[in-house]
């Protein structure tokens, strides 16, 4: 099974709280969090991996 990655945003003016991102099997390796961009305000300095 694919990684799957579970994403915050925390920038003060962005509304979304969580989403996943599943990702493929020919994903880099070293991937993360960083390398995206937030799906509800477009911005890519506020994202945040979850840790459980």
């Amino acid at each position: 099974m694919p990684k799957t990655l579970e994403v915050v945003c925390t920038r003060p003016d962005c509304e979304l709280d969580m989403f996943e991102l599943h990702y493929t099997y020919d994903m880099p390796d070293g991937t993360g969090a960083t390398d995206f961009r937030c799906p509800y305000c477009g911005q890519a300095d506020g994202l945040e991996e979850v840790h459980a």
